[in-house]
């Protein structure tokens, strides 16, 4: 992996740290519209917190590596980073994560479908006790525009077959537009790291018992480049993972059961 440090990371006199991490996988018909949106984002946080930015580039083949060069390696606090192959949005989001050096992370997309200033709404939700906080464009305060509806029926009915599964009943299982609490998922044991790793990490978090909660958001169809998403593939695989996660919480519930006490029976006994 190559890594390119623009500047120095924020003093330590700031309070509270916040790191935004893009994965990018041939988005170089969009780096400029990121470039517009990020600025503005970072400008209403800055307000708040001390932002620093990850950019990953999952092994992009079109100039995005370049163009990232280009465009951001001499912003102060912003750190480049490459895959030498293409590994999955999953696994460049983890890269920023293990990257990170603050105790609130972020994951946005790339093509700014949704718009990075919601971080602004999206990072007090993290609140003591919260352990990732996901963006909701299905809850029913939340809104979906331009959105073809065959995506929007594969994520609605996969958010449908996650709330049979899991413990916690969200709209939305399936956005990388989260804030996570590094601490809490550093150890998490991901098995994907394509598409399916963003439901996989809910999963594996509900399974364990941590926190997970949803805020309405705004999703709107990608303006430039391609959706790298494989609609077919993923639906298959999404059942695949949900059988996953059922196996895993009924063998939790068989061994989390308290075993019944066995006493000898006593011959002696009158």
């Amino acid at each position: 992996m190559t890594k390119v440090h623009s500047n120095q990371m924020p003093s330590s006199a700031e309070p509270v740290g916040v790191t935004i991490i893009v994965p990018c996988y041939n988005e170089v018909a969009g780096l400029r519209h990121l470039q517009e949106k990020l600025t503005s984002a970072g400008s209403n946080l800055e307000r708040t917190y001390t932002v620093s930015v990850l950019l990953v580039d999952d092994g992009s083949t079109d100039g995005t590596w370049k163009l990232m060069h280009d465009l951001f390696a001499n912003r102060p606090n912003w750190t480049l980073l490459r895959h030498s192959m293409n590994r999955g949005i999953g696994a460049a989001i983890w890269t920023g994560i293990r990257e990170a050096k603050t105790g609130i992370v972020c994951s946005i997309d790339a093509d700014c479908s949704y718009d990075p200033c919601a971080l602004e709404k999206l990072i007090p939700a993290l609140s003591p006790g919260v352990d990732l906080v996901t963006a909701s464009p299905y809850h029913p305060a939340g809104t979906v525009v331009g959105v073809s509806k065959w995506r929007l029926l594969l994520s609605r009915a996969a958010s449908f077959l996650y709330r049979q599964v899991l413990r916690q009943k969200l709209y939305t299982y399936t956005s990388c537009f989260r804030i996570y609490r590094r601490s809490s998922i550093l150890n998490v044991n991901l098995r994907r790291h394509d598409f399916l790793a963003i439901a996989e990490l809910i999963g594996k978090l509900d399974l364990q018992g941590s926190v997970v909660v949803e805020c309405p958001t705004t999703l709107t169809m990608r303006i430039y480049g391609n959706s790298k998403m494989k609609t077919a593939r993923i639906l298959f695989r999404h059942l695949y993972l949900l059988a996953e996660l059922l196996t895993l919480r009924m063998r939790r519930a068989i061994f989390s059961r308290p075993r019944p006490v066995i006493r000898a029976f006593d011959f002696n006994q009158n």
